[in-house]
């Protein structure tokens, strides 16, 4: 399309969380969208036009309009007419926190339902963490034997 820039995502490859999105949502999020997400996180909540002029998102009002739309199709934003106006205000429905953990653990709750009853989905997770941090290692044998000291005290 002539003028326009071509967009991409932020961080510039597929490989991220925003392309796992957690079934319960029901869709996948493209780029623009993750995008518009991001800059409702930062802002907590806006309209298009503060979308587009916060965001620094180079496109046509009517397309940021409409991936808004979609988004609140989808379930991942919520919207309101705004005081003394008629633009609506779109709000994330999660936090970015609770977007980054319900990705992680649908994700992980996918690639463990796979491999069951085998514990190989288990070693696939290690050998991950391992390549990309092997202090976190550590990190995870903490949180484990954490977790065992919860379910221990539960179950007195």
């Amino acid at each position: 399309m002539a003028g326009r820039k071509q967009y991409r995502g932020s961080s510039g490859h597929g490989n991220n969380l925003f392309d796992l999105l957690p079934s319960f949502l029901g869709a996948r999020v493209g780029p623009l969208e993750e995008r518009v997400l991001t800059v409702l996180w930062r802002r907590g909540s806006s309209t298009v036009q503060e979308v587009i002029d916060y965001g620094d998102i180079e496109r046509a009002y009517t397309t940021v309009m409409t991936t808004l739309d979609r988004m609140y199709r989808k379930r991942l934003v919520e919207r309101v007419v705004g005081p003394g106006s008629r633009a609506f205000r779109y709000t994330p429905r999660l936090t970015q926190a609770e977007w980054e953990r319900t990705v992680a653990v649908e994700t992980i709750t996918q690639v463990l339902r796979l491999g069951a009853p085998s514990s190989r989905p288990l070693s696939y997770l290690v050998e991950a963490i391992t390549e990309h941090d092997s202090g976190l290692l550590e990190e995870l044998q903490r949180l484990v034997d954490e977790k065992r000291g919860e379910m221990r005290d539960h179950q007195r």
